[in-house]
């Protein structure tokens, strides 16, 4: 899809395409963000697919994607840019003794200078890219104050070049966890997405768009355990990701049901801590195990 998309139905198809399968609320909100060029903030617990969306979107609309990945502490130097003091200091070396502070200094900063950090990438990209910034709840408030500018216009201002405005105008995501409560400020500038856990319906699809071949008996036993699971108090509830691997694992292992012993077998693809380990064997375990014959 190389043109933008005409309709919401015609992006869930260019999505699917791509191997996501939205919901209706999903197709219609990202659909708005590119149309109406604003920024889409996606929040909701991990695993359910937030950052896949901005992968599947920049797929479907044939664009690179740029990714800035936050963390704590992330600053505006690992973000939108920093300047090459290395090779600034070899020039300034290179340059004659009489050379004044102010010809230096134009010399100096200007874009042969400039390492380009995943903002300014975006910014200054010569064709539409996806932006993602990823896990935004991880920084701090004064980083969202930073992103404003880009958000709202598109733009970074360096002080020593001035302003740099988008040569193309990227489809900007956001993701969030939800760990800490995003400022009213960003979220002015953006559509908001809610995505959870999907339905068993829902996520049966997503099976079996990933996993065609596995029998349709194992693939509905399959999201009803992954559903018993997530009930649970874990630390990682599963993700969608790896409700799709435990399926491409079972059709691997020729699996033709989810028994108590396939499910000790397999479980360590979709449970990741050694606590939760054994809390799912204890209830979800014991729930496949087969029914003792009354006496």
């Amino acid at each position: 899809m190389d043109a933008l998309p005409a309709s919401v139905d015609e992006l869930t198809d260019g999505l699917r395409a791509a191997g996501y399968l939205p919901g209706s609320s999903t197709a219609l909100v990202a659909y708005l963000a590119i149309r109406l060029g604003k920024p889409v903030l996606v929040e909701g617990p991990a695993g359910v697919g937030k950052t896949e969306l901005a992968k599947a979107l920049a797929s479907c609309l044939g664009r690179e994607l740029v990714r800035l990945q936050c963390y704590e502490g992330l600053d505006e130097a690992k973000a939108l840019y920093e300047w090459n003091y290395r090779k600034q200091l070899l020039r300034i070396q290179a340059e004659a003794d009489g050379a004044s502070w102010s010809e230096v200094q134009d010399d100096i900063f200007g874009k042969e200078f400039l390492l380009a950090r995943p903002l300014l990438s975006a910014i200054s990209a010569s064709s539409p890219v996806v932006l993602l910034i990823d896990e935004i709840d991880k920084t701090d408030q004064e980083f969202e104050a930073m992103l404003l500018e880009v958000l709202s216009d598109f733009q970074i201002t360096i002080p020593e070049l001035g302003r740099i405005e988008a040569i193309s105008q990227p489809v900007v995501v956001l993701t969030s966890n939800n760990s800490r409560e995003l400022t009213e400020a960003l979220k002015r500038r953006c559509l908001y997405l809610w995505l959870d856990y999907p339905t068993l319906e829902h996520e049966l699809e997503i099976v079996r768009l990933h996993a065609p071949e596995l029998a349709e008996t194992v693939a509905r036993k399959l999201v009803g355990v992954i559903g018993m699971v997530r009930e649970l108090d874990l630390k990682k509830p599963p993700s969608i990701a790896e409700a799709i691997d435990w399926a491409r694992a079972l059709l691997l292992l020729g699996a033709r049901d989810i028994d108590e012993d396939t499910f000790a077998q397999t479980m360590s693809v979709i449970v990741k801590h050694r606590t939760d380990l054994e809390v799912v064997a204890a209830r979800v375990g014991i729930a496949l195990a087969p029914a003792t014959p009354a006496q």
